[in-house]
């Protein structure tokens, strides 16, 4: 079973105004291993030339990365893999493209969801928001952590990331109500002259792992 690091950063170019391959440096130096290129916003062949160069630097630093969304943008950069929507490319036929060694992801939103997902051929879940956001302006209810704690009763050992409004203040929570893993954004890249700072801090946040 895929072992999740325990803090998972997605890029983000409008909040940090940095390019997502001087993201992905700035944050493997503050000891990320993987990481989300999200992007919502740029051309295609635009955002294609920002992950081929995202691509080479993870691979300098021994990053692993996965792309949002675009299945196509994965395959031709060479990414590890991608991470799916509930309404992007079905999960079966991301992974007919992208092979058995590519790392899936799949986004959900509630318990049923979540159950749903622990049965098609991907890596890990994520589940949330778990608090408030403003990354993102269409999410789903929020769950907070007696949510999450149903989210990982439900599907058992399957590897579980949890995001939304996650920050050093609330990670331990986070990860105490069950999530292996933390998605964050505007924790870390808010202040882009910080981001590996406030990376290794999210990390120094976190309890005792629970894995041996």
């Amino acid at each position: 079973m895929f072992r999740l690091p325990r803090v998972y950063p997605l890029t983000d170019v409008q909040l940090s105004g940095l390019s997502h391959a001087e993201q992905v440096r700035l944050l493997s130096l503050g000891s990320a291993t993987l990481v989300q290129l999200r992007e919502k916003q740029m051309p295609p062949k635009e955002f294609y030339e920002e992950a081929r160069a995202a691509v080479a630097v993870a691979a300098q630093c021994g990053v692993q990365l996965i792309i949002n969304d675009r299945v196509d943008v994965a395959l031709a950069v060479g990414a590890s893999g991608v991470h799916l929507g509930q309404d992007d490319m079905p999960a079966e036929a991301a992974r007919n493209l992208l092979g058995a060694e590519a790392l899936v992801g799949f986004s959900t939103h509630n318990v049923e969801q979540a159950i749903q997902a622990s049965q098609l051929p991907i890596d890990y879940l994520a589940i949330g928001p778990i608090f408030m956001t403003t990354t993102k302006s269409d999410t789903a209810p929020v769950l907070g952590l007696e949510g999450l704690r149903a989210v990982r009763q439900a599907i058992g050992a399957f590897p579980l990331v949890a995001i939304g409004g996650i920050n050093s203040a609330n990670v331990r929570d986070v990860i105490q109500a069950g999530a292996d893993s933390v998605a964050v954004i505007s924790a870390i890249l808010g202040h882009s002259d910080r981001i590996t700072e406030l990376t290794q801090t999210l990390f120094h946040s976190l309890p005792p792992s629970r894995q041996t």
